[in-house]
């Protein structure tokens, strides 16, 4: 007899018995014996109800509260729903009948709720989450039915406008790790947005990337399954390239819907937003050298940990404005070997392979750091040993915790927060329906230095307003953000909250 320890029961007395039965049976198939259900405030309840429609289990009151379903995928060896690979966590949730699930946000109660009972623990953490948990408005996931990946898009504060952001695709180790990176990067975006004062809100898509995703038959159904999938939420979120994705991954999600941008040029679209990130970013480093008296770039020695698309526009840039040296490190060999290939006759050049794990590159001494990997590379370790007064990068969520500002500014280390350094990409693309003029002067604004809200004056106005107000600059690029981003769009302001609240009103997870 295995145990079903369940929490939340003024939630649970309010469910149908027929859906609890259904929960607990799928639980029983997963552990593969019967499922006794504990919880000491539900036993008159189940006893009258639930009886009747499961046969598969027994009804007990033992033990008090517990975590919702923290035994649930222990079939698949894992200790909850958190700590599941996707790919456990796909197995989960089709033996609930589903290959959708959504969380959204209960304005009135200010709590998140689950399609479904048995998806409870992450609501838990989602409310004990306060740091990257921010109210989102919904957070769905579904499984690609040709591709068979997990799939997520991630609405944040949409009342400027829908939900904009990248696509990313990452092998992901837990249902954590998923959930947290899309949490942050999602409100990445909307801050970014509101920053660059486009009517946006905060969105993220992320795919946990299936095996052999670099077979370009996989990569059509991964990509023609997302699109089906943007489809289905009907334009609450709205799509753009990120790491793992290319154009031509693009035009294939544009295959099965219109919510996305970053297609190709011969389509209509933007293309590749990495030209007009990488320039961004290198206007914000002169932002960071203006704001310490350090002069231009010229001569700087600058360092770049990850050699992507948008870091080597960043290097060609700095190669115009004429830094010195430029050390770029990279750890996918067939990437390193482009990079080596792509700068060889460049002396000021310098690419280091580096293990995936290896940061090392961090600690090099130089004048400005450039993190343009993934996020989280920011913390205690890494911190203290770095040789640079300026760290400005095109990677986001730079910082593993809001803290580790704290540390950065003790050691007198200039950080421009990657928001408001990177933003030039969703620039590039949010506009994208407005169509396109030749040498586009609403661009040029951006990364101009006369115009109040370019990329240089508003780098500028947080590093200044930090020094002045004896905060960190991520809390003062935070107070910034967060006051635009309450502003509500002319027109269309909290539409994509009421596309959710349609889409929760139809059943949208049993549609899939």
């Amino acid at each position: 007899m295995a145990r079903l320890l369940v929490g939340g029961g003024a939630q649970f007395l309010r469910t149908p018995a027929r859906q609890l039965a259904s929960y607990v049976t799928t639980y029983s198939g997963l552990c593969g014996k019967p499922v006794s259900l504990e919880n000491n405030r539900l036993s008159s309840h189940f006893k009258k109800n639930f009886a009747a429609y499961s046969t598969r289990s027994t009804c007990s009151a033992i033990e008090p509260f517990q975590s919702i379903t923290r035994k649930s995928s222990t079939k698949h060896g894992q200790e909850g729903l958190l700590d599941a690979t996707p790919e456990d966590f796909k197995a989960i949730l089709t033996k609930t009948g589903a290959r959708r699930a959504y969380f959204a946000f209960d304005e009135k109660r200010g709590v998140p709720f689950a399609s479904d009972v048995s998806l409870n623990e992450i609501c838990e953490h989602f409310k004990a989450d306060a740091i990257n948990y921010r109210g989102h408005e919904c957070v769905f996931l579904e499984i690609g039915k040709r591709s068979n990946a997990l799939m997520g898009a991630f609405v944040w504060r949409t009342n400027r406008g829908q939900a904009c952001g990248g696509i990313r695709m990452w092998n992901y180790s837990n249902m954590k790790d998923f959930l947290t990176d899309g949490l942050r990067l999602s409100t990445g975006m909307g801050h970014k947005s509101a920053l660059a004062g486009l009517w946006s809100g905060g969105g993220k898509g992320l795919i946990h990337a299936p095996p052999n995703n670099k077979d370009p038959d996989v990569r059509r159904d991964v990509f023609h399954d997302y699109g089906d999938f943007l489809t289905s939420i009907n334009g609450c979120y709205i799509g753009a390239e990120d790491v793992g994705l290319t154009v031509s991954d693009l035009d294939h999600v544009h295959d099965r819907t219109r919510f996305v941008t970053c297609i190709s040029p011969e389509l209509g679209g933007s293309g590749n937003p990495s030209d007009a990130t990488g320039r961004g970013v290198v206007r914000a480093m002169e932002a960071a050298l203006a704001f310490r008296n350090m002069g231009d770039l010229k001569g700087k020695k600058v360092v770049v940990q990850g050699a992507g698309h948008v870091a080597t526009i960043i290097i060609d840039e700095l190669l115009d404005r004429e830094a010195g040296e430029i050390v770029a490190s990279e750890c996918d060999e067939d990437r390193f070997q482009q990079i080596v290939e792509k700068y060889k006759n460049n002396t000021q050049v310098r690419v280091v392979k580096t293990a995936r794990d290896d940061l090392s590159i961090l600690h090099e001494p130089c004048d400005i750091l450039s993190p343009c990997a993934l996020g989280g590379i920011l913390n205690k370790q890494t911190i203290e040993k770095i040789q640079a007064p300026i760290v400005c990068g095109a990677a986001n969520n730079q910082l593993a915790t809001p803290e580790d500002n704290l540390l950065l500014d003790q050691r007198g280390i200039t950080y421009v927060v990657d928001f408001a350094a990177n933003r030039m990409g969703i620039v590039n693309c949010a506009n994208e329906t407005y169509g396109y003029v030749t040498d586009d002067q609403y661009v040029k604004q951006h990364l101009g230095r006369d115009w109040d809200n370019s990329v240089y004056q508003i780098v500028m106005h947080i590093l200044e307003k930090s020094r002045d107000k004896g905060i960190t600059s991520v809390q003062a690029a935070e107070e910034l953000a967060e006051k635009f981003s309450r502003e509500n769009h002319p027109i269309w302001g909290h539409r994509s909250i009421e596309i959710i609240r349609s889409l929760i009103e139809t059943k949208w997870q049993n549609r899939g």
